[in-house]
């Protein structure tokens, strides 16, 4: 595929004509995008429904991208931006959605995984499952820093905050994070901690 294209070559061929190599980027950050998504919405048919519509948009505005930030950075904000409206549409209220999908069932994974894998997975899983159960807040600052790899300025910049007060953020949202993790999944914790 283009995997040797950094995004802006790929943009840019994009915006020249090339517009099949669009996949590339698409490739590159779709579990990305379904992870942001999946964290606004917390069910999979939406998240993959949003997650398909960020990419058309994405690619419709392609020519709106400037490059002063990364373009993951800028694809988040089209990901916020149809999350909310999605979930303005759907009338719910986006401060309860993640406690109201605080207590979802753990997937079962298949036999066939390697012991490594699975343990990789269920660590993973409950990491998700704790942040989840955090404000909306405090899931997308811990999402940005860890999944997105966002750093503190580009943080900023989607925020609307200096990196300094994200800085503090962050540190109260992992604080939190941690609280949630040893009141909801100590049996689990001392589990993988023992082996």
């Amino acid at each position: 595929m283009h995997v040797g294209l950094t995004d802006r070559e790929i943009i840019s061929r994009v915006l020249k004509g090339e517009q099949q190599i669009f996949a590339g980027l698409v490739s590159r950050y779709q579990n990305y995008v379904f992870t942001l998504v999946h964290r606004f919405t917390s069910n999979r048919e939406d998240a993959e429904e949003i997650s398909q519509d960020v990419f058309v948009k994405a690619y419709r505005s392609l020519a709106d991208f400037r490059g002063e930030s990364k373009f993951s950075t800028w694809l988040y904000t089209i990901v916020r931006t149809n999350c909310i409206t999605f979930l303005r549409k759907k009338k719910l209220d986006i401060s309860s959605i993640d406690s109201e999908k605080a207590a979802s069932q753990l997937e079962n994974r298949e036999s066939s995984f390697s012991a490594n894998l699975v343990e990789q997975k269920s660590r993973t899983k409950m990491v998700n499952e704790a942040i989840k159960m955090l404000s909306p807040n405090d899931g997308q600052i811990i999402t940005l820093f860890y999944s997105a790899e966002q750093s503190l300025q580009e943080m900023g910049r989607i925020l609307g905050m200096e990196p300094n007060t994200v800085k503090v953020k962050l540190h109260r949202a992992r604080q939190r994070l941690k609280e949630k993790m040893e009141k909801n999944f100590a049996d689990e914790i001392r589990e993988l901690q023992g082996e």
